[in-house]
């Protein structure tokens, strides 16, 4: 049976949303084409209608969790406009955050897998990275837009670290230490 354009459309976007959160939960190598299709309800052989290889899937699909990710971001400085950066780190630093894998932050899902993907991989977090600093450094104060890049850097670095270190321990209370660390010294900085 064929498949409308608009159909198509909506079963190629249903891939990318499914595969973004599927590759945050199990990485890039983690999942193969058939449960991955079969998670977004279609069969193996759609796929290669959809996309020209697994990367180019990969490349889309970090692009869709990153931009999600920002969307979340710039989402929760909105609900505090009076201090917009407490809200982020809130928001970034919670525990639910930790446990929120397939949702969660593509950059500490993902960082490690995507460090060894091709260009177009690395495109999509590159650009990802930059949307999280712009939206950090209109969060900050700083006298200069040096400073105000220096501050949004080192605070991404941070916050990116803590929460990975955060997944990464068993014990919940050292978990909740990296992250009230990290969100004090964020205030610090900031």
């Amino acid at each position: 049976m064929r498949v409308s354009r608009e159909q198509a459309t909506r079963n190629r976007q249903n891939v990318i949303d499914v595969a973004s959160r599927l590759f945050r939960e199990h990485g890039f190598d983690g999942i193969g084409l058939k449960d991955l299709m079969k998670n977004a309800g279609l069969t193996q052989g759609a796929f290669y209608k959809q996309f020209a290889s697994k990367e180019d899937l990969v490349a889309q699909a970090s692009q869709r969790a990153l931009e999600g990710s920002t969307e979340r971001w710039i989402g929760a400085a909105e609900e505090n406009p009076d201090d917009p950066l407490e809200a982020a780190i809130a928001f970034y630093l919670s525990e639910e955050h930790q446990g929120a894998k397939m949702d969660g932050c593509p950059i500490v899902a993902l960082g490690a897998d995507a460090a060894r993907q091709g260009p177009d991989v690395k495109a999509s977090f590159e650009a990802g990275v930059k949307a999280h600093l712009e939206v950090l450094g209109e969060m900050i104060s700083a006298t200069s837009e040096a400073e105000r890049k220096g501050k949004s850097i080192a605070i991404l670095s941070l916050i990116v670290g803590a929460l990975t270190l955060a997944r990464v321990v068993n014990d919940p209370e050292m978990a909740e230490s990296f992250l009230d660390a990290a969100a004090q010294k964020v205030r610090e900085i900031a």
